[in-house]
């Protein structure tokens, strides 16, 4: 949250808008300091206590009532548009609410000593996922028994592992981040431990290192396969919501650019719902995989290009009647954005987890004459302050 005191900004974390509190300047950065609240001497309405450590990983709005965070996130949007794009919304924009309580399909987390857990706000200190109840309970508990197979066996070396599960957690999927070859037999009884359908790392694979999902859109049914490294939104309560939304949006019939299409979460789905003709461009190596299975149930609808959105769109021509794109959260590349501009769409939606970035590429695509025709947001990572953002952007 942002307070000022004597002429400079402060950026303070455990407080809400509208509090008095004391707090103490941790450390300055280019004339902005960082502080934590210690005490708060006028509390907001909306002040909560904390069902888990506020600075363990994403937990930092934890003390903020839910209903106002969903508040704060849409004016954390709105403000972004306003100050960093220069752009007014053409209404407040609605954050579509979610459980707070077992969201995650996806996480990555931190081993120490045969310790799992996330890394706590600022540090490399590890913190109990558990109690963050980002994670489903039965996670909890595989997770637990692959950090006793991990200490029984002897296993050395892993840093991080990469979580991934399908919506009913029927698949999880664990990635092991190890600078060491684990031997075979050590690899194959981790990964029948109870909870996992699948162990992977550099070295070798016990079990599948997929999970399948399954959505219902409509009277459509998509299934969706990944490996537990391809990137894929974490939360299981609004993924059915920020697709049909995404895909709605898509004339029926119509030719659908998708640019950094990852396993094909829009790009399939769009085919099944709206009939549409799909290009779905995908530079990743293990998600273009995925995309290729994707769409190779689509009967001929979803052409794969395998190849950087850059390298694509530089060489692209004009023939799609809407782009969705949904980049990293760096946003788009100077590359990427002219050649998202050559492709001259009537219809531009802009999938994000950045508001920021997704503010300065808005200013861009406004500069090269398209008008905001509506915003909405999803808050997929509740107790954080981030948010996913879809905008949709039309010819003037």
């Amino acid at each position: 949250m942002i307070a000022r005191a004597d002429g400079r900004i402060l950026l303070v974390s455990g407080a809400i808008p509208g509090e008095r509190v004391l707090a103490r300047v941790e450390r300055v950065a280019k004339g902005v300091a960082y502080a934590e609240t210690t005490d708060v001497e006028e509390a907001s309405a909306d002040r909560r206590t904390a069902p888990a450590d506020p600075l363990c990983g994403g937990c930092l709005f934890n003390h903020i009532a839910y209903p106002r965070q969903l508040d704060i996130k849409s004016q954390i949007i709105a403000d972004a548009f306003a100050r960093i794009g220069r752009l007014e919304l053409p209404a407040p924009v609605h954050v579509a609410s979610s459980p707070e309580e077992g969201y995650r399909m996806r996480a990555r987390l931190h081993v120490r000593g045969h310790r799992l857990g996330f890394f706590r706000e600022g540090t490399h200190d590890l913190c109990d996922a558990r109690q963050t109840r980002q994670l489903l309970p039965s996670t909890c508990d595989a997770l637990d028994r692959l950090a006793a197979a991990l200490r029984s066996l002897g296993v050395e070396g892993v840093r991080e592992l990469e979580l991934a599960e399908n919506l009913d957690a029927s698949d999880r999927v664990v990635y092991l981040d190890s600078s060491q070859a684990s031997d075979g037999p050590a690899l194959s009884r981790m990964g029948t431990s109870d909870g996992l359908t699948g162990l992977a790392s550099a070295y070798g694979v016990s079990g599948r290192p997929h999970v399948t999902d399954r959505l219902q859109l409509g009277d459509a049914s998509v299934s969706l396969q990944r490996h537990v490294l391809a990137f894929f939104q974490g939360n299981r309560h609004l993924l059915a919501a920020l697709v049909s939304h995404v895909v709605g949006l898509v004339p029926a019939g119509g030719a659908l650019v998708d640019l950094y299409a990852g396993v094909g979460l829009f790009s399939v789905s769009a085919a099944a719902t709206r009939g549409a003709r799909v290009t779905a461009v995908e530079g990743d190596r293990v998600a273009a995989a995925d995309l290729a299975v994707n769409a190779a149930a689509s009967g001929g609808a979803v052409t794969v290009v395998h190849q950087a959105v850059e390298a694509f769109t530089a060489s692209a021509q004009p023939a799609a009647d809407t782009v969705v794109v949904d980049p990293p959260r760096t946003g788009l590349s100077r590359e990427a954005m002219e050649g998202l501009l050559r492709l001259n769409p009537s219809r531009l939606i802009y999938v994000s987890c950045d508001v920021a970035t997704l503010a300065r590429d808005a200013r861009r695509i406004a500069d090269a004459g398209y008008r905001i025709d509506r915003a909405d947001a999803f808050d997929l990572f509740p107790n954080t302050p981030h948010v996913e953002t879809a905008i949709v952007f039309g010819r003037l």
